[in-house]
Parts: C-alpha cells; sequence; structure tokens
C-alpha cells in the first residue's frame, strides 16, 4: 500500500511538472487569447441558456427564431474570406479588437431590445464578432502552437474557457435569473448587460496585451490578390475541398441544434432556471475532466480516432433529449453536449495542419464561408421545422446528416498529426 501510495504521488508530482512545462514554453500571445476566450466563454455561457427562451419571449415563432440565426450567420459567413484576407495583411491584433467590438454591440442590443425584430441586429453583431474574434484567435493559436503541442493546447483553451469558467457563468446566471424574476424578459435582461461589462474587460486585454505579430507579408493589393489568394489556398489538393464540407457539417449545431436546446428543454420537456443551468455546467464539466485527457491522446494516436469517440457521444445527447422523460436525463445529455467542443477544438486542429502558416488567415476565412453559409440555410430550416414539422426532428435529422455525411468522408480524410507544414513555432520546437 505505502508503495502504491508513493507512486500515486510521484505520478501526480510528474503531471503537474509537464503541465507547467508544458505552460512555460507556450508563446506570449497564446497565453492571451487563452486569457480572453476564457472570459469571453464566461460571459457567452452566463447568456447562453437562456437566450433563444428571451428571442420567444418577445415574441418570435420558432421560425423566425431560426430567421435570427440564420441571417446572423449567413452575413458573418460572407464576411469570413476577407477577414482571413485582412489578419494576413494587418495581422491579427486589429481584426480581433473589431470582432470583440461587434460582441460588445450585440450584447448592449440584446439588453436594449423591446421586441424581438431588434435581436436580428444583435444576432448579426454577435456572429460578426464570433467569426471575426474566433477567426483572429484560431490565426494565433495556430502559429503559435508547435506540432507536438497543438490539439492539447486548443483543449487547454477550450477547458478553461467552456470549463472551470465555462461552469462558474451559468451558475451564477441561474441565481441572478432566479432572484429577478425567473425565466422571462425582466429576468434574463440583465445578463447581457454583464456581457457587455466582460466583453470591454476583454478588449482592454487584447489592446494592451497582445503583440502586433503578423505570419505573412503586409502590404498587397485588395480586391483581385484576395479572390486569387482564396484560389491558391483552394488548389491545394482535393483534401482541402473535402474537408470544407467536413468542416461545414461539424459546425451545423451552432445554428441548427444549440439555439434550440433550451427552448425545448424549456417548452417541451418542461426545463426550470435550476435544470437549464444544469445542463450548461454540465456541459463544461465534461470539457474540465475530459478535455486535456483527450487532448493529450489527440497529440499521441492521432486527431481522427479521437473524434471517433466524440462524435457519437454527441449524438447521444441529441437523442436524449430528444427520448428523455425525466430531469436528470436531461442534465446527462446537457453533459455529454460537451463532448461537441471537445471535438471541436480537435477538429480545428486538423484545419489548422492542412496548410502553411502564410495561409492560414485566407483557408481560416474560407471554411468559415462554407460553415456559416452551410449553417445559416439549415438554422432557416430547423425554425421551420420546428413550427411545421416538430420540434423533436431538429435533432434528430442532425443526427441523421452527421451520420450520413460527415463521418463517411472524415474517414478517408488523411490522419495529420505527423504532416504540418513548417512554421515558425515547428522550426523553434526542441526535438
Amino acid at each position: 500500500m505505502y508503495q502504491n501510495s508513493k507512486l500515486s504521488t510521484k505520478s501526480k508530482t510528474s503531471a503537474i511538472g509537464n503541465s507547467m512545462a508544458f505552460l512555460k514554453r507556450q508563446e506570449r500571445d497564446w497565453k492571451v487569447t487563452v486569457l480572453r476566450t476564457s472570459l469571453d466563454k464566461f460571459a457567452y455561457q452566463m447568456v447562453f441558456p437562456y437566450l433563444s427562451i428571451y428571442i420567444v419571449a418577445l415574441g418570435a415563432t420558432g421560425t423566425q427564431l431560426g430567421l435570427v440565426n440564420s441571417i446572423g450567420m449567413a452575413i458573418a459567413g460572407l464576411f469570413g474570406p476577407f477577414t482571413g484576407w485582412f489578419i494576413d495583411r494587418l495581422g491579427p491584433k486589429r481584426v480581433y479588437l473589431v470582432g470583440i467590438g461587434f460582441m460588445a454591440l450585440s450584447y448592449l442590443t440584446y439588453g436594449l431590445a423591446q421586441d424581438w425584430g431588434v435581436t436580428v441586429v444583435a444576432m448579426i453583431a454577435y456572429w460578426m464578432g464570433f467569426s471575426t474574434s474566433a477567426h483572429s484567435c484560431a490565426t494565433v493559436c495556430g502559429n503559435c502552437l508547435v506540432n507536438r503541442d497543438r490539439a492539447t493546447g486548443m483543449l487547454i483553451c477550450e477547458t478553461v474557457a467552456a470549463g472551470l469558467l465555462g461552469m462558474v457563468g451559468p451558475m451564477l446566471a441561474s441565481w441572478m435569473v432566479a432572484r429577478l424574476g425567473g425565466v422571462n424578459i425582466g429576468g434574463i435582461r440583465p445578463l447581457f448587460y454583464s456581457g457587455l461589462i466582460i466583453t470591454i474587460g476583454t478588449f482592454l486585454i487584447v489592446w494592451t496585451q497582445l503583440s502586433e505579430r503578423q505570419w505573412s507579408k503586409a502590404g498587397g493589393a485588395a480586391g483581385p490578390d484576395l479572390f486569387r489568394g482564396i484560389s491558391q489556398v483552394l488548389g491545394g489538393g482535393a483534401h482541402l475541398k473535402r474537408w470544407l464540407i467536413i468542416a461545414s457539417v461539424s459546425q451545423l449545431p451552432l445554428g441548427m441544434v444549440f439555439p434550440f436546446t433550451q427552448v425545448y428543454a424549456h417548452t417541451i420537456q418542461g426545463a426550470g432556471e435550476v435544470v437549464l443551468g444544469a445542463m450548461v455546467t454540465g456541459s463544461a464539466l465534461c470539457s474540465i475532466v475530459l478535455a486535456i485527457p483527450l487532448g493529450r491522446l489527440a497529440d499521441r494516436i492521432g486527431r481522427k480516432k479521437v473524434l471517433y469517440i466524440t462524435i457519437p457521444l454527441f449524438w447521444l445527447s441529441n437523442l436524449l433529449l430528444v427520448l428523455g422523460s425525466s430531469q436528470p436525463i436531461l442534465i446527462v445529455a446537457g453533459v455529454l453536449q460537451g463532448f461537441y467542443f471537445i471535438g471541436a477544438s480537435v477538429i480545428a486542429a486538423i484545419e489548422r495542419e492542412l496548410v502553411p502558416p502564410e495561409h492560414m488567415g485566407r483557408w481560416v476565412g474560407v471554411n468559415r464561408l462554407f460553415k456559416m453559409v452551410l449553417g445559416a440555410c439549415l438554422a432557416l430550416a430547423a425554425g421551420f421545422i420546428w413550427d411545421r414539422i416538430g420540434p423533436q426532428y431538429i435533432f434528430l435529422i442532425f443526427v441523421a446528416v452527421d451520420l450520413a455525411i460527415r463521418m463517411p468522408l472524415l474517414i478517408s480524410m488523411p490522419e495529420t498529426l505527423h504532416v504540418r507544414f513548417t512554421s515558425k513555432a515547428d522550426r523553434n520546437e526542441t526535438p
């Protein structure tokens, strides 16, 4: 027993030492983006359990809720390639700040909204801000992290963001909503002002702490160079075009599933503010416990093998949401939703390893264009399905699409763990 205790202590000490060594060897810009992303997710996790319920309470139908998300995603998607071009020319910091500014505008507009129509403006600002800031963050992460640390680094960011602070966010929001009148307009509205304050704080962090670094040559003319650059990126091989389909289907839940999950749990399954908050907290807890182990596993055995674990578990989440007949099952469904965000980080690691660093901004932009446009179409379709066919079919149709399209294409993709274009970070990696 003494020997086992001694080995356990040694193992824990080694794990802590490895974690500290990992953090120490990472670049400052990556650490700044982790802090900003964590605070951003904290703000959003406060709002997320109640956002769609708030829009419906302002008078929107299921179709109109889908329309709100559809318009926002479509506009953000159309700007995606331009955002990538500006990042490649100007560096990510300036574009990052613009994106955070849109996020602040979104929270302010939601807070002031008196009618569901105003939330269209708020949703456009949110998707523009989310798309632009995430694009900038992805460019920094993709170029700062070396190959052996990439999936782990991206999942550490996800663990802190959707994990530690992501757990606190919905718990705090649940307490605020209960104190301010319950799941209604008056009880939810103050959450948006809290999000606004936190977002302003993240703007100041990026403004003062992120470097002006960029990974491709500045300058170049607008217009023709943009579209030539997109053509160059897509000319990298058939697997890049195949990946656009995989990435687009991977992001469908952001427009098709998540905007309707909490509304379904509340209006169809009878969940109150405590269960709604517990579902989001459970998702965050899943990230805390499993993100780093699965990230290390992806950096050892390959990205695709880990996705073969996380994707079916997210399918199970959707099935439990529809078939579950009790509050505990709804919470389990929320916990399993955490596997979507873990898988999304692994997918992001693959995406960053398919093109050279100088094409990173444009490549991420092209991906975002396809993701957002398809997501916008499906968000609109989801609203129609909710009103005309049946709410449960939104979740069942997504599972069917994912199973029939994304999984076979993913199987046909090459493993990217040991296939990486040489970036500055990789050239500086210690053998």
